[in-house]
């Protein structure tokens, strides 16, 4: 937390630019997050709005330190963990606990690599929640990226991933239908059979690889929608949380198996069919 007393300069300014002026490495997006959790008092009274201040206003921002000053957490790429790279695309193995693209002042995993290895243009064609392990596709150039969009939107990559459950699915292999709705607001995503306003169809298929005498199951999911923690909120759906997930799992269950992390990762990708300048790609699999 820090505290701080308008002067003239941010007489009749509003909340946020003067932020801004007094701490240049603070990002705006970390400024209205905390204005919408209430995280920012002027004057002792916690405020939602982007507010005009007057000179004496004392502000209190409850915001970490080091995102304050712009002390972006430290990520060191691992080479190893290149997969497949060439002259348009690079594929990354992302370990847990990181974002794939940073927020709130938080060094994410594309601008690490593109810092790091120095590229002059790298971006992020998919994400990962930020504790799923696996394979992330970035663009080298401009048009690698739109290529690989499209290809991403048209469902010409298949994505496979492999889930630690709890319980083991009655059926050995199965492709599982439903809507999936997103509450922003709570950060989380709701499953129904039924299809209701705001719901989009989603399509998870998965097949046992491996059921364990522990009641846990080594699945392969093949994810034709991506939708935000579609497999997760799925399966968990169907009775057979992802062991190690906080937000769709059992706490209990996750306790006894000491997973804090959703055992969850990319660890395929096929084109099936490619476009454009990574026409090349057709019928290549990339995995770990």
């Amino acid at each position: 937390m820090i505290k701080v007393i308008v002067d003239e300069k941010g007489n009749n300014k509003k909340i946020v630019s003067y932020l801004q002026l007094k701490f240049n490495k603070l990002p705006q997006n970390a400024i209205f997050k905390a204005l919408r959790n209430k995280d920012i008092k002027v004057n002792g009274t916690r405020i939602k709005d982007n507010i005009l201040l007057e000179i004496g206003d004392e502000i209190e921002v409850y915001i970490k330190d080091d995102i304050i000053l712009g002390k972006v957490s430290k990520f060191e790429i691992d080479k190893s963990n290149i997969v497949f790279e060439d002259d348009n695309i690079i594929v990354y193995n992302k370990p847990q606990n990181i974002e794939v693209q940073g927020k709130n002042g938080e060094l994410g995993l594309e601008e690490a690599l593109k810092k790091q290895l120095n590229y002059n243009f790298l971006k992020a064609c998919h994400r990962l929640d930020r504790n799923t392990m696996g394979l992330v596709i970035f663009a080298k150039n401009k048009d690698s990226e739109e290529a690989m969009l499209e290809m991403i939107k048209d469902r010409l990559i298949k994505k496979y991933y492999k889930a630690l459950v709890y319980g083991i699915p009655k059926n050995k292999s199965m492709t599982l239908r439903a809507y999936l709705f997103k509450d922003s607001k709570n950060s989380k995503v709701l499953i129904s059979d039924q299809k209701g306003k705001g719901y989009q169809e989603i399509i998870t298929k998965y097949k046992i690889i491996e059921a364990y005498s522990d009641n846990t199951a080594l699945l392969e999911v093949d994810l034709v929608t991506g939708r935000t923690h579609q497999i997760r909120a799925h399966l968990a759906y169907i009775g057979h949380p992802i062991i190690g997930d906080g937000k769709y799992g059992i706490n209990k269950i996750n306790k006894q198996f000491n997973q804090k992390y959703q055992q969850l990762y990319s660890y395929k990708l096929v084109f099936e069919e490619a476009v454009g300048i990574l026409g090349y790609l057709k019928g290549k699999t990339i995995k770990l």
